[in-house]
């Protein structure tokens, strides 16, 4: 039998039946009940049908918790953001300053070498001049 023919079923049954339960349960069920249905059938329907369709026993686990996926998807990515600032810190911004230092080194001042002289500058100078003998002029 399926959900078409199990609501027609109970169209055709209007007539309502007593159920005991603890009080305390019915409590529950009926805050439930005002909660998220217009009535308390409608809401027994619906809960029996969610069972039924998804062949599922309200006994199971049906896993984690939405809580619980979200702290544990909040710690990992906490612990994402820990790794890629890590990298940055070890990787990143030492490969890039690197590579600025590549890119913006100056020349370097050109060194003469030791046997290399400078003649022009040398040469400015007079070491040496030559001596006039003054004193036997003729």
């Amino acid at each position: 039998m399926d959900l078409r023919q199990m609501h027609k079923k109970a169209k055709e049954m209007d007539s309502f039946i007593t159920i005991r339960f603890k009080r305390a349960t019915a409590k529950r069920f009926q805050e439930f009940s005002k909660t998220h249905f217009k009535s308390h059938t409608e809401a027994m329907a619906t809960m029996l049908d969610f069972f039924f369709c998804n062949e599922i026993s309200p006994r199971e686990k049906l896993g984690p918790t939405g809580r619980t996926i979200e702290a544990k998807l909040l710690k990992r990515i906490n612990a994402v953001i820990a790794i890629m600032r890590d990298m940055e810190k070890t990787q990143t911004k030492p490969t890039v300053a690197m590579m600025e230092s590549l890119f913006q080194a100056e020349e370097p001042k050109r060194k003469p070498l030791i046997l290399e002289k400078k003649f022009t500058e040398e040469r400015k100078e007079v070491r040496f001049q030559e001596k006039r003998n003054t004193s036997n002029e003729p």
